[in-house]
C-alpha cells in the first residue's frame, strides 16, 4: 500500500509516497468509526461542525465498536481507510503495533471525557443492589461451592445473595467487540471472581475459570446498546449492562441498580466514586491531518468547552467531561504532533 507522512506541521505535507497522498486529498469528508459508547457523542459534535464550519463537509460518523472501528483505522493510510476511530477503552499495544506495520505511524491519542457502565432492569423491577461478587456469581460458568469448583446452580438472583431479588437470572452484556466488555469484565467479573472464594489453582487456570460465562442466561450483545434494550423487552426478568450516557436517555424505561453501594451518576463518576467508569478516546490518523479537509478544526472543536467542557452539549447527552487542565493538555499534545506507541503503554 502507498504511504504517506507528514510533518508535525498541519500545514506541510511531504510527499514522500505521492499517489497516496493524491488519493487521500480527493475525499473532502472526515471518515469516523468505532465504539457505540462514543458514537452518540461523536454524532452531535459532527453535526454541530458542519453547522459551525460551513467551510467543511459534516463529518460521517458509524458504529462497529471499538475493536472494530481501530481494526479499519489500522488498515492502512490513503482514502479508503478511516480518519478517526473512537474508542471506550484505550487503544492496545497490539493494535498500535499492527497500525505501524500498515504504514500508520502517526496516531494521535485524544481522551474527551468519561462514561461510567450501568446494571440496569426494567423500571417497572424491584431494586438492585449489585456487588461485583453478585454478579460474578451469578453468570460464571463454575463458582464456589464448600470449596469445590462446580457448575452454577443459581437461577435466582436471592439464591446468589438473600439480598436480592427473587428474579430469575438473565444478564445482556456486551461482546468482546466493545470496549465496554473489557471494562467490564476488569472491574465487575475479575474482582468479582476475586471475592468469590475461589479454590487453589494454577493462576491461568483460575484466569480462564473467572472469565468463563454460562451459556444459559449470559446473552452477549454484538450490536449497539437499542439492542439490548431490546433484550429486556423481550424478557423482562433481563438486567443489561449500558453505558451511563444511554440509561440517562432511557430513564422512563429503565432503573439502574447500584454498585457497591454508589448510584452511577455524572456527579459520581466525576468524583471517582462509582467504580465502572472509564475514560473514552478517540484516535487520530496523524498520515491524514492536512490532507483531508477539517481533521484538525473537527479535534479542537470536540475537545472546545462548548461541546466537551463543563456545561457543553456532550455533558447534556450524559458525557462526563475531563477536568479543563486534563482537556488543555490532550489539545496541546495532538497540536504538538505527539504520537502514541507501543511503549507509552507498557
Amino acid at each position: 500500500m502507498n504511504k504517506f507522512f507528514l510533518t508535525a506541521s498541519a500545514a506541510s505535507i511531504a510527499v514522500a509516497a505521492s499517489v497516496g497522498v493524491a488519493a487521500a486529498q480527493s475525499r473532502d469528508t472526515i471518515q469516523i468509526a468505532g465504539s457505540s459508547t462514543v458514537l452518540p457523542f461523536a454524532s452531535i459534535v459532527a453535526e454541530e461542525f458542519g453547522n459551525a464550519f460551513p467551510e467543511f463537509k459534516t463529518p460521517v460518523v458509524g458504529s462497529g465498536g471499538s475493536s472494530g472501528g481501530l481494526r479499519q483505522f489500522c488498515g492502512g493510510v490513503g482514502e479508503n481507510t478511516i480518519d478517526i476511530a473512537n474508542a471506550s477503552r484505550r487503544i492496545r499495544a497490539g493494535e498500535i503495533e499492527a497500525c505501524n506495520a500498515a504504514g500508520v505511524k502517526d496516531i494521535r491519542e485524544v481522551m474527551i471525557g468519561y462514561d461510567g457502565i450501568v446494571f440496569a432492569t426494567g423500571a417497572d423491577k424491584e431494586d438492585f443492589a449489585l456487588e461485583p461478587v453478585h454478579v460474578f456469581k451469578a453468570i460464571a460458568a463454575k463458582v464456589p461451592v464448600d470449596g469445590e469448583l462446580v457448575d452454577n446452580p443459581y437461577t435466582t438472583w436471592n439464591e446468589v445473595d438473600e439480598s436480592l431479588p427473587n428474579q430469575p437470572i438473565a444478564v445482556a452484556i456486551p461482546a468482546s467487540n466493545h470496549g465496554t466488555r473489557e471494562v467490564f469484565e476488569e472491574r465487575v467479573v475479575h474482582e468479582g471472581c476475586e471475592n468469590a472464594g475461589m479454590p487453589e489453582m494454577e493462576e491461568e487456570a483460575l484466569e480462564a475459570a473467572c472469565l468463563a460465562l454460562r451459556q444459559d442466561v449470559v446473552v452477549e450483545i454484538a450490536g449497539d446498546y437499542t439492542e439490548t434494550l431490546a433484550r429486556l423487552q423481550a424478557n423482562p426478568d433481563t438486567i443489561g449492562v449500558f453505558g451511563l450516557s444511554f440509561y440517562d436517555q432511557n430513564r422512563d424505561s429503565l432503573k439502574v441498580a447500584t454498585m457497591s453501594g454508589v448510584t452511577p451518576s455524572l456527579e459520581t463518576i466525576a468524583a471517582g466514586e462509582y467504580p465502572v467508569s472509564r475514560p473514552l478516546f478517540f484516535y487520530v490518523k496523524g498520515e491524514h491531518v492536512g490532507v483531508i479537509p477539517g481533521i484538525e478544526e473537527y479535534v479542537e472543536f470536540f475537545l472546545s468547552d462548548q461541546m466537551a467542557g463543563l456545561g457543553g452539549a456532550l455533558e447534556g447527552a450524559g458525557m462526563i467531561p475531563a477536568p479543563a487542565e486534563e482537556t488543555a493538555e490532550v489539545l496541546a499534545a495532538f497540536r504538538e504532533g505527539k504520537s502514541l506507541t507501543a511503549a507509552d503503554l507498557q
